[in-house]
């Protein structure tokens, strides 16, 4: 029998024992760009900042360490963000 397949939270440390998906918590799927395939936590989150979208910090992406990737939903699956590029 195959395991479940686990998915990388955004922000979360490699060495957090709760860097997965956790039940009871809601989350985006961050699509494309340099943080492809992992979720973004939106627990919480008043709804005119889930459609806002986001400017996540990453040392990936196009400027480097401190450079962000944005991120915004997808037009009809709130479930998916798509990246729209980086900013310094």
């Amino acid at each position: 029998m195959t395991e479940p397949l686990r998915r990388r939270v955004y922000g979360a440390d490699h060495d957090d024992p709760e860097r997965y998906e956790q039940p009871g918590r809601d989350y985006a799927e961050l699509v494309g760009g340099p943080l492809d395939g992992l979720l973004l936590d939106v627990t919480g989150r008043p709804p005119e900042s889930l459609t806002a979208g986001a400017a996540l910090t990453t040392e990936i992406g196009k400027h480097g360490p401190g450079g962000r990737a944005e991120y915004q939903p997808r037009p009809g699956d709130t479930g998916r963000w798509d990246w729209v590029g980086d900013t310094p």
